[in-house]
């Protein structure tokens, strides 16, 4: 029995890490829609994701540098937002994996 609430806890918590990462996903895209279409930088919305882009996918912040800038924001978060589901992903995987195995399957 306690192996099944232990299984229930790395479910949940494997669910956690996909939302979490796929939320953050989402609000990177949203930076690059705003960037893209050119909203205005002074929005409280656009600083928002823009604080999100900058603590979240800094590590893609100009690695893409084409000569229109906001193509070249634009690709480089979506490259942000694609490791950040990627990412999410795997390690919610790897939770799922490492779930202890159930009594009643431990003994088939």
């Amino acid at each position: 029995m306690a192996s099944t609430g232990s299984a229930r806890v790395f479910t949940l918590l494997a669910t956690i890490v996909r939302v979490v990462c796929s939320v953050i996903a989402a609000l990177i895209v949203v930076h690059a829609v705003f960037v893209l279409f050119e909203a205005n930088p002074d929005n409280l919305l656009v600083r928002f994701t823009a604080g999100w882009r900058d603590t979240f996918g800094w590590f893609t912040k100009n690695l893409f540098t084409p000569s229109d800038p906001k193509i070249a924001e634009a690709i480089n978060d979506g490259l942000a937002a694609l490791i950040w589901v990627v990412v999410g992903s795997l390690v919610s995987k790897l939770i799922v994996r490492l779930t202890p195995a159930s009594s009643s399957k431990a003994k088939a």
